[in-house]
């Protein structure tokens, strides 16, 4: 049975969305242009948060890790991986990665997309102010 996490937040005026790399939710109240892989501030969740069996399943290196974002009757999916390294003690973000790279903010690696992918409906919905659920689901192997 998938175990899930599910944050809440809201776009902002600077988000962009144009990071090649990178999609972050963050808790921060704030947000720069230069934050452009930033979809999402405010989180009421951050990884820290989870549950320790979700946690846990993501540490799978095989674990499929999906993302799906909910803006306004629009959804955009990330699909990635799980990773050993992933520690989910992050009190402040959560970042979906392309690469391998694992930090603490980190909830999924190998990413099929970043926040440049992302739908520019989505985007302008965020840039707007808009509501954002990220779910994050995982299968456990």
């Amino acid at each position: 049975m998938p175990l899930e996490a599910v944050v809440t937040a809201h776009g902002h005026e600077h988000v962009s969305g144009e990071h090649a790399s990178t999609l972050e939710v963050t808790s921060d109240d704030f947000l720069t242009p230069a934050g452009d892989c930033i979809l999402g501030i405010e989180a009421d969740t951050v990884p820290a948060d989870f549950d320790d069996a979700f946690v846990e399943a993501c540490r799978d290196a095989d674990a499929t890790i999906t993302a799906t974002i909910e803006v306004d009757g629009h959804t955009a999916t990330v699909e990635g991986s799980g990773h050993p390294d992933l520690t989910f003690e992050s009190d402040r973000s959560h970042v979906l990665r392309t690469s391998d790279y694992v930090d603490d903010r980190t909830v999924m690696v190998g990413a099929d997309a970043a926040a440049g992918d992302v739908d520019r409906d989505v985007v302008a919905a965020l840039a707007d102010g808009a509501a954002l659920t990220l779910t994050l689901t995982v299968d456990p192997v």
